[in-house]
């Protein structure tokens, strides 16, 4: 992730908009349960939103500096850090009774990836288990904000097959003028 990119992941600005934006609707969705998952944290400033709302939270995030700094600012709390590739995770399967991805699939260096990712978080959802998320859309603002870094856009028009493919069922889409975001759960 480019400096700019960081900078504004780690802003009261991006703080505020997950507060008035995205807690809304990820509370609309529907409980997320006693075990979540958020893949791809960086700073943490979901993470912070989400723990405040789950009994166990586990962020699972690839940069090891990230993943460092977060699981250091976060020790002795409901929040377990794992510096590790979330398409590999080797977590347990069945166990977690929500996956929470924010922003981060666009950062993933092929569409393979995502698929792959899609597929694990399938594995270790709970029966019955939401998977939420949000991301960007391709729009010049955006991949302007992301010279010089990893940007592979998700086509909303593919994901919710992309989505079934990996297992998954009922996927919604919202589309803004900015960003999507999804909802889908495994099958009970």
């Amino acid at each position: 992730m480019n400096d700019l990119h960081l900078r504004f992941l780690s802003s009261p600005e991006w703080a505020r908009m997950l507060e008035h934006d995205l807690l809304p609707w990820v509370e609309s969705v529907g409980d997320l349960g006693d075990d979540v998952l958020e893949i791809g944290p960086g700073p943490g400033l979901t993470t912070d939103l989400l723990r405040q709302r789950v009994r166990r939270l586990t962020a699972v995030e690839l940069d090891p500096q990230l993943a460092g700094s977060l699981e250091q600012r976060l020790a002795g709390t409901n929040v377990e850090v794992l510096a590790r590739d979330a398409t590999a995770s080797e977590l347990e399967t069945g166990r977690f009774s929500a996956a929470t991805c924010f922003s981060m699939l666009h950062h993933m260096p092929t569409p393979e990836g995502q698929d792959a990712l899609f597929a694990e978080v399938h594995r270790i959802l709970r029966p019955g288990a939401f998977f939420v998320g949000v991301d960007s859309l391709d729009i010049d603002a955006i991949r302007a904000g992301h010279d010089g870094d990893i940007f592979v856009p998700v086509a909303p028009d593919t994901l919710s097959t992309r989505l079934e493919r990996a297992g998954f069922i009922d996927t919604a889409l919202d589309v803004g003028g900015y960003q999507f975001r999804f909802v889908t759960r495994k099958p009970a």
